[in-house]
């Protein structure tokens, strides 16, 4: 199939206007039309990958971090980046990256993290602004069902659990028609009144091609007014982190014990164990220290992610235990993911996980 197909099908599940400023992701080399056979998935790209897929006739390979990260000024193969990606090319490997919008939609990587420790009404520790729009419209009165309904089905109006949200009032629109134009009503070169109703509706910010496309070809008039508002709301479908409950409560030795289980860490770094008992943990795959205050804040027993520096242990400051389970072990299962979300919706396409581990660190134990 083309890649572009693929691509579309990923963005649906975790839309690249849900990654942070600093991030890569998307699609790092190759062409979105050229047709791929065969993919191989990584939490990382590094040289031996490619070789793998090389090897296996990949032409695509899917990571979760992105191998081009800051931008590349020359590529000469003096480091393992120029290298990567001096080799994808030469074989015509296509790389595609979907990091920290994985990280923030809820059943993305710190999802499967809950998943694994088994939380109990799991949802977004951190909820994410700016991903909602607000579109404003104005049509006859006869005309609004018609346009609601299609502003609906193209995914407008929906706000928590409920859908087909909107707010509607009715006011007067004037307009004259010019010469050349065509009015669904009134006379060219006068002035006309007619009856309309204002149309109010939310909808998520990487829809708003659709939202246009569905409010123009249903919008009887020839040229259509509305307006599009950024919204600063919180959207509790995506963000950082998870926080959830756990089935029962746990001494903290017992639960530094199964998270190290469950998650396949090698050694766990973290804060003193308190005298209270574990229920309600807060998650985050990757690097989680800046959610510290937010897991305190949401009255989370433990944190369980990544990357915490020395300092930065201090801050728990009794409130909680920090367990830093290794960046690379906070997001192994992270290949299982995408391999899922991909075969569900092509279940005959050649999918590969790799044979490698791409953990820069070693332990000495």
């Amino acid at each position: 199939m083309k890649l572009s197909v693929l691509i579309k099908h990923l963005e649906a599940f975790a839309p690249l206007n849900y990654q942070e400023d600093y991030d890569n992701s998307g699609l790092l080399i190759g062409d979105p039309e050229q047709e791929v056979h065969a993919a191989l998935v990584a939490l990382d790209c590094i040289e031996k990958v490619v070789d793998e897929a090389i090897a296996l006739g990949c032409n695509l390979i899917i990571t979760h971090h992105p191998i081009v990260f800051k931008g590349l000024k020359k590529i000469t193969g003096k480091n393992y980046v120029e290298r990567v990606v001096l080799k994808a090319i030469r074989h015509n490997i296509a790389l595609y990256a979907i990091h920290t919008n994985l990280d923030h939609v809820k059943h993305g990587v710190s999802g499967v993290i809950a998943e694994r420790l088994g939380l109990k009404n799991a949802k977004i520790l951190s909820p994410k602004r700016s991903l909602l729009k607000k579109l404003v419209t104005f049509c006859p009165v006869d005309a609004a069902p018609e346009v609601r309904a299609a502003l609906f089905a193209a995914g407008a109006g929906h706000i928590g659990d409920y859908s087909e949200c909107s707010f509607n009032a009715t006011g007067t629109g004037t307009f004259k028609a010019g010469l050349g134009t065509d009015p669904y009503v009134g006379e060219i070169g006068l002035q006309h009144e007619e009856p309309e109703e204002r149309i109010e509706t939310v909808f998520l910010a990487q829809n708003e091609r659709k939202i246009l496309i569905a409010l123009f070809e249903h919008h009887p008039y020839e040229e259509v007014a509305y307006d599009i508002y950024p919204l600063e709301n919180k959207l509790d479908t995506a963000g950082a982190g998870m926080i959830g409950w756990l089935p029962e409560e746990m001494e903290g030795r017992a639960f530094l014990s199964f998270v190290k289980e469950r998650m396949d860490a090698v050694v766990i770094r973290h804060t003193d164990i308190l005298p209270k008992r574990i229920r309600k943990v807060a998650v985050c795959g990757g690097s989680g220290s800046f959610l510290l205050q937010e897991a305190i804040a949401a009255g989370a027993d433990a944190l369980v992610t990544a990357d915490f520096k020395y300092h930065e242990f201090f801050d728990a400051d009794g409130k909680i235990m920090i367990a830093d389970i290794g960046h690379f072990e906070s997001e192994q299962f992270t290949s299982d993911l995408l391999i899922d979300i991909i075969q569900e919706k092509f279940p005959n396409f050649a999918i590969r996980l790799t044979e490698h581990n791409t953990n820069p660190i070693n332990y000495f134990i």
